[in-house]
């Protein structure tokens, strides 16, 4: 499965679809983007994870890192996802309390 992400703007904010799977071979195209997107400027952005069918540790690593990223420009990162799944990979690994989690963009905006 490829990785598939586009990005919009929407609310004031810069909202990148996420769809496919975020593992060891696919996470480098989505740290391209959120560099690429903190490079041009834009520091307040919403990961809409909604259509994202996996998710693994280097997924989480580049979530992360985006975090840092735009957070040195006194940016943000929320996340969109309602899928359990993924949910409970970010309430075991404790990034309930890192990231802001919504469950649809509208609120993340």
């Amino acid at each position: 499965m490829d990785l598939s992400l586009t990005a919009r703007a929407e609310g004031g904010r810069t909202v990148i679809e996420v769809a496919g799977e975020i593992d060891v071979y696919t996470a480098p195209k989505l740290r391209e983007k959120i560099a690429a997107l903190v490079d041009d400027g834009v520091y307040d952005l919403v990961l809409d994870l909604d259509r994202v069918e996996f998710l693994d540790s280097t997924g989480l690593g580049v979530l992360v890192g985006g975090l840092k990223r735009v957070r040195t420009h006194d940016g943000s990162l929320s996340l969109v996802c309602t899928q359990e799944r993924l949910l409970k990979i970010f309430r075991i690994t404790g990034l309930t309390k890192v990231f802001d989690i919504h469950p649809d963009v509208a609120s993340a905006i």
